[in-house]
């Protein structure tokens, strides 16, 4: 019996499934928050924020298995150069607010109306941008190699 063992081409297919999900549950995030913000019924709104609450944990968590997938392919290189070092400069910091995102939504309590909400918000969407960004110059890398 042989040990499990990943070629390179593994890992980039690896990668490139996993991916998507992290993206994907960031994007229904925004979506749902967005959808929560509109006027309607209350539980609505409650279940708007539910799911834009459970996507943002849910993708954070997933964004670990795509990080390290990505060092496995990157040969542990943080930044790189080219395409790859674009890649890295909107990765890390999507990377790094989508778990802060979903850590804040684990430790609220209240039901985040006011100030915090909207800074929030702000945050979310620009996580968004930058995971896009970083999607792109992913796309990228696929293109050019």
């Amino acid at each position: 019996m042989s040990a499990l063992r990943f070629e390179p081409a593994d890992w980039s297919r690896l990668h490139g499934g996993i991916t998507h999900f992290p993206i994907a549950l960031l994007l229904v995030s925004v979506l749902c928050e967005f959808l929560a913000l509109l006027p309607g019924k209350a539980e609505w709104q409650w279940g708007f924020r539910f799911t834009a609450s459970f996507s943002i944990i849910v993708g954070a968590l997933g964004s670990y298995v795509a990080v390290f997938s990505g060092l496995v392919m990157a040969r542990g290189q943080l930044m790189g150069h080219g395409a790859m070092l674009r890649h890295h400069q909107f990765v890390w910091p999507a990377f790094a607010l989508m778990t802060a995102l979903a850590g804040w939504r684990i430790s609220e309590r209240s039901g985040g109306a006011g100030k915090r909400s909207w800074i929030y918000l702000g945050l979310l969407f620009l996580a968004a941008g930058l995971m896009s960004a970083a999607g792109y110059w992913g796309g990228e890398l696929l293109n050019r190699g």
